[in-house]
């Protein structure tokens, strides 16, 4: 197979670490795609690959290709895969073990992999995986949000709880959050009310809420539990190890890892398509220059106010 060009890294470390180097793709094998990349999103789990914070599940071989959600055309596929054929349009995400979506091609499951709607570019279409998988699980699979329910999104701009805002609102159900002073507005365009600041007063706010939603995991424990209505739900989607185990206790709180669903990535990919669930993007950069982006993203949390995009042309 020709040789390609993609991101990786040989050590576990700071984004100093990271090589823009030839590579020769895996052939797809059973159940799995091989795509042709048009389009890669960055997603903080990302850099928490990299730095070696995963590695129980990652393990210690390199090189490792970085990135996991991407949109592109298939151009193989394994034994035993039938949803899709060479030619289709896809979005989704490589697995956390595997990565390697910031590439001209990269290897996933076709369970983690569904068509992309004609009407979404390639930039938008590899925006929505991650954050739109957990937002949709937190929401609809877990929460089982609908009408006449309130839910509150700490960090209601970020990738997760901007999506999740317009599933809750989809639904039916009313959104409160929190985000930056100087982005109140954005958040009341997206039909987000009340809102306040990362640092408010929980008790102005006490129960009124049947999902408290953490996608920042910045929210203090008491401060969640004031917001909520007595038999409500508290989800936070920052995991660690004092969190699993407090989320294996009796209460209202749980961590949530998404998971690759098939339907529910379908569900959120036919949502963008239709203009339910937008996604800004906020700065585009091609394959050769990604590496400066990515650590300043990295480092200085820019661009703010949408993804950065990877393109492969």
């Amino acid at each position: 197979m020709t040789t390609m060009k993609r991101i990786q890294y040989h050590q576990y470390g700071g984004p100093e670490v990271l090589r823009l180097e030839d590579f020769e793709p895996a052939r797809p094998g059973p159940g799995e795609v091989l795509v042709r990349v048009k389009a890669a999103a960055a997603n903080p789990m990302d850099w928490q690959i990299r730095n070696g914070a995963m590695k129980i599940v990652t393990g210690r071989r390199f090189p490792r290709g970085l990135g996991h959600d991407f949109a592109g055309v298939v151009v193989a596929v394994g034994v035993g895969v039938t949803r899709f054929g060479i030619g289709d349009e896809v979005l989704g995400g490589a697995g956390m073990k595997a990565s390697g979506a910031f590439a001209e091609m990269v290897v996933a499951e076709e369970k983690a992999v569904v068509a992309k709607p004609a009407s979404l570019s390639w930039e938008e279409a590899a925006a929505l995986p991650i954050v739109g998988l957990t937002a949709y699980q937190a929401m609809v699979s877990t929460s089982k949000v609908h009408a006449g329910q309130a839910v509150f999104i700490h960090g209601c701009l970020g990738g997760v709880g901007r999506s999740a805002a317009q599933i809750a609102l989809a639904h039916g159900a009313s959104v409160s959050g929190s985000c930056r002073g100087s982005a109140m507005r954005e958040a009341r365009d997206l039909g987000v009310a009340p809102i306040v600041e990362f640092d408010f007063d929980a008790t102005e706010l006490a129960g009124r809420f049947d999902v408290v939603f953490d996608t920042a995991g910045t929210l203090p424990i008491k401060a969640a539990q004031t917001l909520l209505k007595p038999g409500g739900r508290i989800i936070d989607i920052t995991p660690t190890p004092a969190k699993f185990a407090r989320s294996a206790l009796p209460g209202p709180y749980q961590v949530l890892v998404a998971k690759a669903v098939t339907e529910d990535l379908d569900a959120v990919a036919q949502a963008a398509g239709k203009g339910a669930l937008r996604l800004p993007v906020a700065r585009t950069v091609p394959l050769g220059e990604a590496i400066p982006a990515l650590t300043e993203l990295e480092r200085d949390r820019t661009p703010k106010g949408g993804k950065l995009v990877i393109t492969t042309e």
